[in-house]
């Protein structure tokens, strides 16, 4: 995987490509704003995977963002994004073998506290959550990722899964802000039979529901699986639980675009997923 990444940038136009770069003058509104990217990498497929790395390199550079979370990452790619991204992001794995969950943060942006890694019991593809704790611009957040167990005949452990997350988030301290981001495999009724707790919401059901993100795992769009059958689904999806103690700022979302949509020179994209990059402003409560 040697090589420097190439220039490949294609945002959904749920909202207006962001710029280049998102650092400003101090006190620039880009100051103020939390940036996500949450993103199924897909770094099993050994297809193509030095291009596909270094169009994930790009994509992560290009947008600068404060948070990224990362499921199915593996070592040789890990590897290859230490190498360039290690001066600007502090990574936290979840986990050494096959493939893991991985968050990267902005060493300007953010400061690490803490991190824990809770492994799902009953899971039989070593599915975890993994939890970061941090402050930004002195404000506590929790950040977590997982990835869900995978196949509609494991609908209950995944229901299981989301289970321990909601209750994670829900029941976290007032003073802490959360974000959840990652691949869920969900099928909305399974969300529906869980049922998502009142004081967390589904950004993009927060943001109107916008039908351009709606779909992150598209297999008419995306055509890296050889897969005999059409479908989409709404697989990865990020939730918000606002801090309620009086006087804490409050992380409002303001935007959400799909990333990875370009397919690169090799003939395949980034990943299977689609990433999703999203925006929040912090407002005072």
């Amino acid at each position: 995987m040697d090589g420097e990444p190439s220039a490949e940038k294609k945002a959904s136009s749920c909202t207006p490509v962001v710029s280049e770069s998102r650092e400003g003058p101090t006190g620039s509104k880009e100051d103020e704003e939390l940036s996500l990217i949450t993103w199924n990498i897909d770094g099993l497929d050994g297809e193509e995977q030095p291009a596909r790395a270094r169009s994930l390199c790009s994509y992560l550079l290009s947008y600068s963002a404060d948070v990224v979370l990362i499921q199915e990452m593996v070592q040789a790619y890990m590897r290859f994004m230490h190498k360039r991204l290690a001066d600007t992001y502090t990574f936290i794995e979840g986990g050494q073998e096959g493939y893991f969950t991985m968050i990267l943060l902005k060493k300007s942006r953010l400061t690490l506290l803490d991190s824990q890694n809770l492994f799902f019991p009953n899971s039989r593809m070593m599915r975890n959550l993994l939890v970061a704790q941090v402050l930004f611009r002195g404000q506590k957040l929790w950040l977590m990722t997982s990835h869900f167990e995978s196949c509609k005949a494991n609908s209950v452990e995944r229901m299981r899964q989301l289970r321990v997350v909601m209750k994670k988030m829900s029941k976290a301290p007032d003073d802490v802000t959360v974000l959840f981001g990652g691949d869920t495999n969900l099928r909305d009724y399974e969300v529906a039979t869980v049922g998502i707790p009142s004081n967390v919401c589904d950004l993009w059901e927060q943001l109107g529901e916008p039908e351009k993100c709606r779909y992150t795992w598209d297999t008419v769009a995306n055509t890296n699986k050889e897969i005999p059958f059409k479908c989409h689904f709404r697989f990865d999806r990020v939730y918000l639980r606002r801090a309620t103690q009086d006087g804490i700022p409050q992380l409002d979302p303001d935007n959400m675009a799909l990333i990875g949509l370009e397919k690169l020179r090799c003939g395949l994209f980034t990943s299977d997923h689609w990433g999703i990059y999203c925006t929040f402003s912090v407002k005072q409560k």
